[in-house]
């Protein structure tokens, strides 16, 4: 038997093959159940027109129901400031992390943990001033904490490139535990991005302005306007960013882009792509050429190139000045005592990646068609050289010649942005402009794993729908990818889905790098906010809570919370016109359910999820008074009201938790002051 498939024939055995695995015959259904199945999905597939590669696709990414992925991809929630977690490779997703924006599906900023860790991210009082209330993010690159160089599913790390944020999010109960607002700089680009086992999250400014929010006019850009890379010191034991062990090291006024940080052969660096060398800042409202034309009129912008190692001491010696009360390395001094230096790169560019092994540094130039492979040993060499044979820029840093510090460049195609690593020598590039990944091969040590393969040469281009930014592979950005699959991050996907209005989604193509040449398999809509960047793990390093670990916990402690109400010491306390409510939630109801107070009084309200079930979670919302919180198994919230307005408002779980689940309700009633 045979039968069209699109434009091909393929025969019943062929299908049945790509279709149903070989122990299926051996299931006690039978051989003539199996012979049905598969004659079923051969009458699917030509219905429905679909090629070989089509099946093969939905067999690589299908997950059936009930069965778990191998892995879970954690991704920047864009302009929605969250951060997504998916299935990998069948792109289901999972969860939404809320971060930066307050999520009512959460019950994140509606009162509890949630209003407390957003104000730690609000922009606080100065002179120039008052305190800034900052309720959205731009979420841009997640970093998974690593151990020995590879990741270890405690912790994820999450900017905000609007106002200069770095989030903590605890992978145990997959919520976010601290937000820190940079206090010399507003936006961060080049952000979170970790040093080996964890120790510093890497903060780099984008677009240059006076430090610490100062103003400065513009015609004084060169003497006022400054860059900075803000080192943040991460305390493994508490599970936070410890501000007073953290530093900055001060950069010129150039545009500061991806950064990342050296491993392995380049443990100790950091290094940083740059744009706007040519510190443009004309005004096209006057008859200047506008930023896209000024900010590229260079030949080559800058590889920053961080002695990190060396910073940390000079930083410890007291040789910083403070701004806003933080510690900054001037750049006079990053210059004096060796920790920065620049060798030119293709103007323009954007990503900046390292190898696996630490030997190369990967910068894609925008607005050139190829990527440039920078060897660390020849860093290390120019600057061994020693100070004549360098130049210098506008403000003393020694730049090294590009000749000496480069190795390769290979010519991969229009818009190369970022690159990705697989366990097998190669290398992946997205290509902005061809809606294309590139595949290449690395040299040097890695020419042992491909004998047969040209070092640094291309090897193949896979046309992707449309203009992909980042990438990501299975443990791409660690010292021991996995590769197997790759995610390509696409910013546009017009024609690839219902229309439905003028705001498309973006597109993320899961791609299969197992084979010599790379497979499409599928194609995911997004439309919560862009997918900026992601990372990939194994499932199987994470080992998040399914219920909380005793009841009454608090979770921004990770521990009992003194105040938890608990089953029989519920209660309501009044002390003048404070009152304090303890309750406890069970299905279907809370303790008291019944809550009595005056206009006027300050309320402390806390609420205990008695349930040991996993999955029994309750909502707890006030109508009128914007609170709504989710309780987790085990968990205790503290919320705070004023009862400015008197009336009767209901209280009620959100969570369809039980067949009585509209019983669970209560009255928060609210006397007016002329009644009391």
């Amino acid at each position: 038997m045979r039968f069209a498939t699109g434009c091909k024939l393929v025969s019943f055995a062929t299908v049945a093959g790509m279709l149903l695995l070989p122990g299926c015959a051996r299931h006690k259904t039978g051989t003539a159940a199996y012979a049905g199945e598969s004659n079923a999905a051969a009458k699917v597939i030509a219905q429905r027109k679909l090629t070989p590669a089509d099946v093969v696709g939905a067999l690589k990414t299908f997950e059936p129901p009930g069965r778990r992925d191998k892995y879970l991809m954690f991704a920047s929630g864009g302009q929605g400031g969250q951060v997504l977690v998916w299935g990998f490779p069948s792109m289901r997703l999972l969860q939404e992390i809320p971060v930066f924006t307050p999520d009512s599906m959460a019950g994140w900023g509606y009162g509890g943990v949630g209003d407390q860790v957003l104000r730690e991210g609000y922009i606080p009082a100065s002179k120039m001033g008052p305190r800034q209330r900052i309720r959205w993010g731009d979420a841009h690159h997640p970093a998974l904490s690593e151990t020995h160089g590879v990741y270890d599913g405690k912790w994820l790390f999450i900017n905000d490139k609007a106002d200069g944020r770095v989030a903590v999010v605890d992978l145990r109960d997959f919520a976010c535990k601290q937000i820190v607002k940079n206090p010399i700089f507003y936006n961060d680009h080049g952000s979170t991005f970790i040093t080996p086992n964890t120790r510093y999250v890497i903060e780099t400014s984008q677009y240059s302005a006076p430090l610490g929010g100062a103003y400065a006019p513009l015609r004084g850009y060169k003497q006022d306007y400054r860059g900075e890379m803000t080192f943040w010191r991460f305390d493994r034991k508490t599970g936070r960013i410890d501000s007073k062990r953290s530093f900055a090291v001060e950069f010129p006024p150039y545009w500061q882009d991806l950064a990342v940080s050296g491993k392995l052969a380049s443990r100790g660096w950091a290094f940083c792509n740059s744009f706007n060398v040519a510190m443009y800042h004309g005004n096209d409202m006057n008859g200047a050429p506008s930023f896209e034309a000024g900010a590229t009129r260079r030949d080559t912008d800058y590889l920053h190139i961080i002695h990190l190692a060396q910073a940390i001491k000079v930083f410890k010696t007291g040789s910083f000045k403070r701004i806003n009360g933080f510690p900054v390395i001037p750049l006079k001094t990053a210059i004096a005592d060796h920790i920065l230096f620049f060798t030119p790169e293709t103007k323009s560019p954007h990503g900046c990646d390292v190898a696996p092994d630490g030997r190369y540094i990967i910068v894609n130039g925008k607005l050139d068609p190829h990527v440039s492979v920078y060897s660390f040993k020849n860093i290390q060499a120019a600057i061994a050289a020693g100070p004549t044979t360098w130049r210098h820029d506008a403000y003393g840093v020694p730049i090294l010649p590009m000749r000496k510090t480069i190795k390769a460049r290979i010519e991969v195609g229009l818009g190369p942005l970022h690159t990705q690593f697989d366990n097998k020598g190669f290398a992946y590039t997205t290509l902005f402009i061809d809606s294309a990944i590139a595949k290449w091969s690395l040299g040097g040590a890695y020419e042992k794993m491909h004998p047969d393969v040209k070092p640094w040469s291309l090897i193949q281009k896979l046309p992707v729908n449309y203009n992909p930014g980042h990438l990501a592979v299975i443990g791409g950005d660690t010292e021991h990818p996995t590769g197997q699959y790759l995610v390509a991050l696409n910013k546009w996907s017009i024609d690839r889905f219902d229309c439905v209005g003028p705001l498309y989604p973006e597109d993320m193509q899961v791609i299969d790098i197992s084979g010599p040449k790379m497979r499409l398999l599928s194609d995911t809509p997004l439309c919560v906010g862009e997918t900026h960047y992601a990372q990939i793990i194994a499932y199987s390093k994470i080992h998040a809570w399914r219920v909380y670990p005793k009841v009454g916990w608090n979770p921004l402690t990770q521990s009992v919370d003194p105040n938890a109400p608990m089953p029989g010491n519920e209660r309501i306390v009044r002390h003048g016109n404070k009152v304090e409510i303890f309750m406890t939630a069970v299905r279907s109801h809370y303790t008291p359910e019944i809550v009595k107070v005056n206009q006027g009084d300050q309320i402390t309200w806390h609420v205990t999820n008695i349930e040991r079930t996993p999955n029994a979670t309750h909502g707890f919302a006030v109508s009128g008074y914007n609170i709504n919180l989710t309780l987790n198994p085990g968990e205790t919230e503290t919320f705070h009201i004023h009862a400015d307005h008197a009336g009767v408002f209901s209280f009620y779980c959100t969570k369809f938790c039980s067949a009585l689940h509209l019983e669970m309700t209560g009255y928060l009633v609210v006397k007016p002051r002329a009644t009391h």
